[in-house]
């Protein structure tokens, strides 16, 4: 009982670090087994994903009521823009970098028997031109419903602006209405976030019981090509950018958002991350709610680092393969096609999966006959790759709502 006492009565990070640990271990020794406790994790991902939209609504639409002024909404997106734009364009070189210097597809055989993967069941986002329409809601309660988090993002920010040109009792009595309606989502998001040791012990057991070892040991250059680029962005990119904005130490940082990278490895999603990296964002980085509501769902949606630098350089390890020399001119066409990509990519179902068909058109390669066999075998290693991807996808929004925060006036992580 003691025992149990001391490990409840440790900071949450390090409660999800050990049942990540024990997760590991009885995958280890039970193996198939051990998927009767499968479904702890699938409830609590439900229970996260349950409070998203709500949250997101609540938290974007008190945040823009609480500027009060246009023109200070319109540079806290101009900083918000740029700073994705910097870091995705960071990732992408990363990956080029690595693929080209380490040739992670030259040798490889793929394994006979992996399914090839059916691209044309995919659906297609279209145009940019297309995505920025589809962003625009024609019935935001049915946007809220589908879970179409870009729709509810555009809807919450316009009525949020709208609050703000209200006067009187109106105005007051809207503000008091989202704002009490965040304070309530955020209780309700600490309560489900406590169970997070729990979900995540469910969810690491049934990944590590449910995944084999020849396939990754066939394509093993490859993922430690992505691993080492992930590892660069995570550990050397982001702190320098922080570090180079806002003179803070980035270990602190590391230290504020232990438990929303966990939660991130755990459940690779960066969507159903967002409650735990709002609460860790402004109640351990000290980032006021203004600026976490809008930098944070905005980021959740359309800020993929490494997601970009893994369709970059996925792309490079497919043409490897197929025997390939991709020129300058059609490595910088996969740097402007996956950037452009990852914007859309979260209203999309499938989204990595869409976006290397995307970036592999933009060069040609979509429609080689080997292609689809290559990415059913990427497909069945992927389950690790995108665990550490999403961390590094919900670390870089915090960055960004750091800087921002400081930029701003503000003084996160102040002692």
């Amino acid at each position: 009982m003691s025992y149990l006492r001391y490990i409840t009565n440790l900071k949450l990070h390090w409660q999800i670090f050990i049942s990540m640990f024990l997760g590991i271990i009885a995958a280890l020794i039970f193996k198939e087994d051990v998927l009767v406790v499968a479904p702890l994790g699938d409830i609590f991902i439900r229970l996260l994903k349950m409070v998203i939209v709500p949250l997101v609504f609540m938290s974007i639409s008190s945040g823009v009521a609480g500027v009060g002024d246009s023109k200070q909404l319109g540079r806290l997106g101009a900083k918000t823009l740029g700073y994705y734009f910097l870091t995705s364009i960071l990732a992408i070189f990363i990956g080029l970098t690595l693929a080209n210097l380490i040739q992670p597809g030259v040798g490889v055989t793929v394994p006979g028997n992996i399914t090839e993967f059916d691209a044309s069941k995919l659906q297609q986002p279209g145009s940019i031109g297309n995505i920025i329409i589809r962003m625009i809601p024609t019935n935001p309660i049915k946007s809220m419903a589908n879970g179409d988090v870009l729709g509810v993002i555009f809807f919450s920010i316009v009525f949020g602006f709208s609050i703000t040109k209200l006067k009187g009792k109106p105005k007051t009595f809207l503000e008091d209405l989202v704002n009490s309606g965040f304070a309530a989502m955020m209780k309700l998001t600490s309560s489900i976030i406590k169970l997070a040791p729990i979900g995540v012990f469910g969810l690491i057991s049934k990944v590590v019981a449910t995944q084999g070892l020849d396939l990754f040991k066939a394509v093993g250059m490859y993922m430690a090509t992505i691993a080492i680029g992930l590892t660069i962005h995570l550990f050397i990119i982001l702190p320098l950018v922080l570090y180079f904005f806002t003179r803070i130490d980035p270990r602190k940082h590391f230290k504020a958002m232990a438990a929303a990278m966990g939660m991130a490895f755990s459940s690779s999603s960066s969507g159903a991350t967002l409650p735990v990296t709002i609460d860790c964002v402004e109640n351990n980085a000290k980032v006021s709610n203004k600026i976490s509501s809008f930098v944070l769902p905005l980021g959740a949606t359309i800020n993929m680092d490494g997601t970009a630098l893994y369709e970059c350089a996925g792309v490079l390890f497919i043409s490897q393969i197929l025997g390939f020399d991709l020129s300058f001119a059609q490595q910088f066409t996969i740097v402007i096609t996956a950037f452009l990509a990852s914007v859309g990519a979260a209203a999309i179902p499938s989204a990595g999966l869409v976006m290397i068909f995307i970036v592999l058109d933009a060069v040609g390669l979509a429609n080689h006959p080997s292609t689809a066999l290559i990415v059913g075998t990427m497909l069945a290693v992927d389950r690790p790759l995108d665990m550490y991807r999403t961390v590094v996808n919900v670390f870089s929004d915090s960055v960004g709502s750091v800087i921002i925060a400081k930029s701003e006036g503000e003084n996160p992580l102040s002692d």
